[in-house]
């Protein structure tokens, strides 16, 4: 997963902490949201889908371990990676933040590289626990990436390669719209010079196939998986 597909969630009540954090994880690469407090942090974690959540224990209007319970809470937020930060000392809320379902924790004050090598770590915990599922269902259909098998209403679809791919990106978050230039990333990359007209030939293919109803086009962004 390239760190420009990769979402990551900061949220503390210290605007330095923010801005800090924002500037050296934006400077790498990767999609950074911010909020000040739990409340704002459950309301956009939902909406944006993070692979990774950066939560500090003490806020306003809703702490962080509050906030941690809630979003483990949430069906489409289940694999992403939760980690607390926490003054050095405060073993009570390291404890507290694993009782609330948090992975990791990381500790304040943090060095750039530090951080840096922290979140490396915990994305590829990301990436190793989605790696675990390589078979799953979206409504009617069942998808099966280790045996490139499609089965919709207990019958077997055959799909070619990239249709395949193109299907299992749109259904790995049902709902998220995914924008073109980030379909041809993912599922062409830089095997060939690729026109936006391929995205909508294989999409054609899958509505043929699959039904038209579970593609949706978003016009002038992309598309979607609709359940």
């Amino acid at each position: 997963m390239k760190k420009k597909n990769i979402t990551i969630l900061i949220v503390d009540d210290e605007p330095d902490i923010l801005e800090i954090l924002n500037y050296n994880l934006s400077a790498e690469g990767y999609k950074v949201e911010t909020a000040n407090n739990g409340a704002k942090a459950v309301k956009l974690a939902k909406k944006v889908k993070p692979q990774l959540i950066i939560l500090d224990v003490m806020m306003p209007e809703m702490d962080g371990i509050e906030a941690c319970e809630q979003i483990r809470k949430i069906k489409s937020l289940e694999d992403t990676v939760i980690a607390f930060l926490t003054a050095r000392g405060e073993d009570y809320s390291q404890v507290a933040g694993f009782e609330a379902g948090a992975d990791d924790y990381i500790t304040k004050p943090i060095k750039p590289k530090v951080l840096m090598s922290k979140v490396k770590a915990l994305l590829r915990r990301f990436r190793s626990d989605k790696k675990e599922k390589q078979i799953y269902k979206v409504g009617n259909i069942t998808i099966n990436k280790d045996e490139y098998k499609v089965i919709k209403d207990k019958t077997e679809m055959p799909l070619p390669r990239k249709e395949f791919e193109l299907l299992s990106l749109l259904t790995s978050e049902p709902g998220k719209v995914f924008k073109r230039e980030d379909i041809l990333d993912s599922v062409w990359g830089n095997e060939v010079v690729v026109g936006g007209r391929t995205i909508d030939v294989h999409i054609r293919k899958l509505r043929e196939k699959l039904g038209d109803e579970s593609f949706k086009t978003i016009k002038g962004v992309g598309y979607k998986f609709v359940i």
